[in-house]
């Protein structure tokens, strides 16, 4: 069985740097993104709607990661290059070592969080 969560890693790592060839290979051809309650888009709407923000160079820290059949649920903190942070959870689907779905969960502003305890 593939390691999904160092292909997830590789993702992440992909985006954060903006290498758009490394996510290509990860994301299998009929790939699908949706962030509910937003539309899916298919492989080519996640690139057009998506990577623009890629390559800012924020690091991305995994807090869990729990694996179930062919899904992997991923929630990280993300850190802008600003400093600023935040938390997505996102349900990875997997062909083999491709990823076919992305189901995200856009989070929690930890500073806006943050303040608002206070």
């Amino acid at each position: 069985m593939p390691d999904r969560i160092e292909i997830a890693s590789s993702l992440y790592r992909a985006f954060a740097v903006g290498d758009r060839d490394a996510a290509e290979a990860l994301l299998a051809p009929g790939f699908r993104f949706h962030s509910p309650p937003d539309p899916e888009l298919d492989r080519a709407g996640y690139f057009e709607v998506c990577w623009p923000y890629a390559g800012n160079g924020r690091s991305f820290e995994f807090v869990r990661a729990i694996e179930a059949g062919d899904e992997l649920v991923v929630t990280y903190v993300s850190t802008r290059p600003d400093g600023s942070r935040f938390r997505n959870t996102e349900v990875l689907r997997f062909e083999g070592e491709r990823i076919v779905e992305a189901e995200v969960y856009f989070g929690w502003d930890l500073e806006r969080e943050a303040g608002a305890q206070a």
